[in-house]
């Protein structure tokens, strides 16, 4: 037997980034705790992480290329593979053009440093624009409000929770998601630090959640109402001159546009809307212009619904507005050792240089929104797609309108999958390529680190190698790319990549490297969050956009949406919205027995002055429809929710056939999916509004 050995690492399940302490001994997982010595976790961690010994032993996993035949799955090597997918695609491709081929991405590349810093080389070789990916059921909305008020989508403004005097948050849960687009390990205590200073954290949302019980006040909010509530916060500041630009007042452009588009939001015109008297209203813009510090954070809630893009929009303004913009204790902007805003300046964005060729939706950030993925495979005609690649995805549940993209995925002339399941998508593909997995490689938060509340970085060597078999994902989309090209390998690695970005960097000068980074296993402290905007500003006049066309276009959309007149259709008369688990993240995280073991966490949540008008009991199954579907399960009745909306998780539901994960297969649960409409998205970004969907609601039965 050998020795007890010690090794560090990042968690790459979610974006907290909680580093690790793993004890392991002769290629036994003995002990996965948090690392205190990590200088952004400090000790941190989650029970998701704890199940990366369960992902690296599960016995569904795949190990080796399968080939779908009329006898089942068969075996073949990896050249086999890889001959019959370039022989396929390029013939698709030579048949009825490049685009003829799609791309899907799932949530998992964006915690995959291999494929983070390497796709872009199998995207050329692939040449199809044909791309869509999760971002577009999820963050598109910050993206496009950074792009246009920027100059990047990629310069997120970022809660410096650690120093705020008072925390806005609407539609978030952060205590459960670890930060989302606000990396922050210990949100909790966090949270509680600023009560402890002397400040407050107010909540937003259509249910009391984990984070809205830790808050100093929650607020009820109808669904899809965020944009007229955070208007008429913004009207507020105007009408009583509290508006206060800060040091960046002389860079701001467009604030007289602004103040006149905000003239008919004032609280009293949206208080009945919303669900909030224009009394709070008022009084919560007051205190936030008050504060020492403060900061709006909004996510999930605000961006995944029909005008998640104003909302994200107006979340910056109000941050702008109040003179909390890249200043300690508001938004404030990481400055990360792999910085992917660098060099950025003046180059033209992406949004809208193509539109999507059945229902015109905007291209940005190189894809189209994965709403209209369906439309793209079942619109006969020039350009429809008739090939495609997943690669660590599974959209048929975690994208809007999930069975009529299986029907999509069933008409494929030819379909891969690069993933480690037989999942509820990739059991349509006609070839599965499984990569290697978590503890089996190397990691650095490409992205997140991005995002981060503090300025840090740290690579993890890998914790057990990978057999002669297998092959990382990066690796596996490098060997498609050459068969695709016919081109030699040029033996360029993401490690190699990662060590030059590091080197020219913010932070080269002072001697990072991944050398650097190796030689401390537990990270690499860079400090606290410091102003830098006027820096790394990357619009092409050095301007704030505060006021960009598009989004004062886009009010005229949220006025004639009917939610001013509280417009409801009596058919559906319940507005559902999702929620976040702490112990599941994505799909393929249900395939871990102590992820999902306990009570089943698979209920529509209503209010019971809700339960009693449909005569509904606690326990008791219900149906869920809208006009796209129904499903059907448990009833639980909580007045944590607000009157007339229901909440379900999202990401559930593995109950199709002739798929291979044993655990979440066991589960009980349905898609959230099965209900949402793929027409129902923000149509000034194109995101998937799963949140404000309308259904209705009645007994089914009783459980046994």
């Amino acid at each position: 037997m050998s020795d007890l050995k010690t090794h560090y690492r990042t968690c790459n399940i979610c974006e907290a980034m909680c580093g690790l302490e793993i004890k392991h001994q002769d290629g036994n997982i003995l002990s996965i705790k948090g690392d205190k010595e990590d200088p952004f976790s400090q000790g941190h961690i989650c029970p998701k992480a704890v199940a990366l010994q369960d992902f690296y032993n599960d016995k569904d996993r795949l190990k080796t290329p399968l080939k779908r035949t009329t006898d089942g799955w068969q075996e073949l090597s990896w050249e086999q593979a890889y001959d019959e997918i370039a022989t396929r695609f390029r013939g698709l491709q030579a048949e009825h053009g490049q685009d003829t081929v799609g791309v899907y991405l799932g949530n998992p590349n964006a915690h995959n440093f291999g494929n983070a810093i390497m796709l872009p080389r199998f995207f050329k070789a692939l040449g199809s624009n044909n791309r869509y990916s999760s971002a577009s059921a999820d963050q598109l909305p910050h993206h496009v409000a950074s792009n246009y008020m920027l100059g990047a989508g990629m310069l997120i403004p970022i809660p410096d929770i650690d120093h705020t005097d008072f925390m806005l948050i609407i539609g978030a849960n952060p205590i459960v998601s670890n930060g989302s687009l606000m990396t922050a390990p210990g949100v909790g205590k966090r949270l509680k630090a600023i009560q402890d200073r002397g400040g407050n954290v107010v909540v937003v949302d259509p249910r009391r959640t984990e984070t809205a019980k830790k808050a100093d006040q929650h607020l009820f909010i109808r669904p899809e109402t965020d944009a007229l509530f955070m208007l008429a916060l913004v009207h507020t500041l105007f009408e009583e001159q509290r508006v206060d630009l800060g040091h960046l007042e002389s860079i701001i452009d467009g604030l007289d546009q602004l103040a006149e588009a905000v003239k008919p939001y004032s609280p009293e015109a949206v208080a009945d809307a919303c669900g909030i008297d224009a009394t709070t209203i008022r009084n919560l813009a007051r205190d936030m212009a008050a504060a020492k510090s403060a900061v709006c954070y909004s996510r999930m809630g605000a961006s995944t619904q029909s005008f998640g893009g104003l909302c994200q929009w107006l979340n910056n303004v109000l941050n702008l507005l109040t003179g909390n913009f890249d200043r300690r204790g508001g938004a404030m902007f990481p400055q990360p050792a792999f910085d992917l805003v660098r060099d950025k300046k003046g180059k033209p964005s992406s949004y809208g240089r193509y539109q999507s060729r059945v229902r015109k939706l905007p291209y940005f950030n190189s894809e189209f929104p994965v709403a209209t993925l369906a439309d793209e495979i079942l619109t006969p005609g020039e350009g429809q797609i008739r090939g495609m690649i997943t690669i660590a995805g599974n959209p048929v549940l975690s994208s809007p309108g999930g069975a009529r993209l299986e029907q999509a995925f069933d008409s494929l002339d030819f379909m891969v999958s690069v993933d480690i399941y037989l999942n509820e998508t990739t059991r349509h593909a006609d070839i599965i390529l499984p990569a290697t997995t978590g503890l089996e490689v190397p990691h650095f938060d490409v992205f997140f680190n991005s995002f981060a509340v503090r300025n840090t970085a740290k690579f993890s060597e890998p914790l057990f190698e990978k057999t002669p078999e297998q092959k990382h994902d990066w690796e596996i989309l490098r060997d498609l790319a050459l068969h695709l090209t016919g081109r030699e390998d040029d033996g360029v690695t993401p490690e190699m990549m990662l060590d030059g970005g590091l080197k020219h960097g913010a932070y080269g000068e002072q001697g990072m490297s991944l050398a650097t980074l190796k030689a401390n296993p537990h990270g690499v402290d860079l400090g606290p969050l410091q102003p830098c905007l006027q820096q790394r500003l990357q619009t092409e006049d050095g301007l704030i956009h505060i006021a960009p066309q598009l989004y004062l276009d886009d009010l005229t959309r949220l006025n004639a949406s009917g939610l001013l007149e509280q417009a409801r259709n009596p058919d559906y008369p319940y507005a559902m919205i999702s929620r976040r688990l702490t112990r599941s993240h994505n799909t393929w995280t249900q395939n871990s027995h102590r992820l999902v073991k306990g009570k089943n966490p698979c209920t529509v949540q209503m209010n019971s002055a809700d339960a009693a008008r449909l005569s509904l009991e606690d326990g008791q199954l219900a149906r869920v429809a809208s006009p796209t579907g129904s499903i059907q399960l448990p009833v639980e009745i909580n007045d944590d929710m607000f009157e007339g909306v229901v909440s379900i998780p999202q990401g559930w539901g593995h109950n199709r056939t002739d798929t291979g994960m044993t655990v979440a297969e066991s589960q009980p649960g349905v898609s959230i999916n099965d209900v949402t409409d793929a027409q129902r998205i923000d149509a000034l970004t194109g995101n998937a509004a799963f949140n404000g969907t309308q259904v209705a609601i009645q007994a089914s039965c009783f459980l046994p």
